[in-house]
């Protein structure tokens, strides 16, 4: 007898292996794969301005890397002792103002270079409300704690996150025509809107993605609503999945887009980082000697497959 609905996800292609490099852009739970591609040695560039919610920041993030954008004095402002930009996180922010625009423009020449050898990005959009500064009518991905009347809020309509898609397609395929676009929402419960504000936004976010013309769709959403429908796979705050359900959406997506030989080198690489991590009793005995040395076989072994690994 079987306790719980599975989502059924086919395989895709092209596969994931250790040759590949994939882009993550998008909401806190990018952050959360991400660990895990770092964990295993996956090559890949994380949120390179930080967490971005809203399809509209992806957007104009990747606009930015395609014309090769240069952020100068008018793109950044001063609050609270620091220097921010509405179009990044505040993890970017900084002290000092040629210190942020630095890391700015740095973060966006990286990024073009990345993208042009890139496999795979995977996109993970977290809301569908934005947040428009009423002095310039412009979109923010961040408001950096500025009092809520700065701001307009507004749920985006699908037919403008259609928009958003589009361009978010077309900005990737002008610098690499060839990488796999993979889209997925966030399962991360935005409760500070409200309930019924919450199932709104990821509501237009899942019609706008199953409408969009380009790129394969990833359903951790779905996952953590149907399979995982229990608020024991929840963290403390029951909004965040709880480590647990990462694990296991993680293992999902490595079923659905990991080469079997990728799946391979995967395990192999997990035993390596546990025994790096091992702690032993007695340092100086023949057993941890022993230990050390076939830890170091494995290394070995394993780099000259893959020579660009490091532990």
């Amino acid at each position: 007898m079987e306790f719980r609905t599975r989502i059924p996800i086919k395989e895709e292609q092209p596969k994931i292996d250790y040759d590949s490099r994939l882009l993550l852009l998008g909401s806190c739970f990018v952050e959360n794969i991400g660990a895990r591609l770092e964990y295993f040695k996956i090559r890949k560039l994380q949120n390179p301005f930080g967490i971005l919610f809203h399809p509209q920041a992806i957007e104009t993030f990747l606009e930015r890397v395609v014309l090769g954008y240069h952020y100068s004095e008018e793109d950044v402002f001063f609050y609270n002792e620091r220097w921010h930009c509405f179009e990044a996180h505040s993890s970017l922010s900084h002290p000092d103002r040629e210190g942020i625009l630095d890391t700015l423009n740095q973060k966006l020449e990286q990024t073009r270079d990345f993208v042009k050898q890139m496999s795979h990005v995977v996109i993970t959009l977290g809301t569908a409300w934005n947040y428009t500064n009423l002095d310039t009518g412009l979109s923010v991905a961040n408001c950096h704690k500025l009092p809520q009347k700065n701001f307009e809020k507004k749920l985006s309509s699908i037919a403008s996150l259609n928009q958003n898609l589009e361009k978010i397609s077309k900005h990737i395929g002008q610098l690499n025509s060839e990488a796999e676009l993979i889209f997925t929402i966030s399962p991360i419960r935005h409760l500070r809107d409200g309930f019924v504000e919450n199932q709104l936004s990821k509501s237009n976010l899942i019609s706008a993605l199953h409408s969009a013309e380009k790129g394969t769709y990833f359903p951790s959403y779905e996952i953590m609503m149907d399979e995982l429908r229990d608020y024991r796979f929840y963290a403390e705050d029951m909004l965040h999945p709880s480590p647990v359900a990462i694990d296991y959406i993680w293992k999902r997506f490595t079923e659905t887009w990991f080469s079997e030989e990728a799946m391979i080198t995967l395990a192999e690489v997990d035993n390596i980082q546990k025994g790096l991590a091992h702690r032993p009793f007695n340092p100086e005995s023949e057993a941890h000697r022993n230990f050390l040395k076939k830890l170091r076989l494995l290394k070995e072994n394993l780099l000259k497959k893959h020579p660009y690994l490091k532990f």
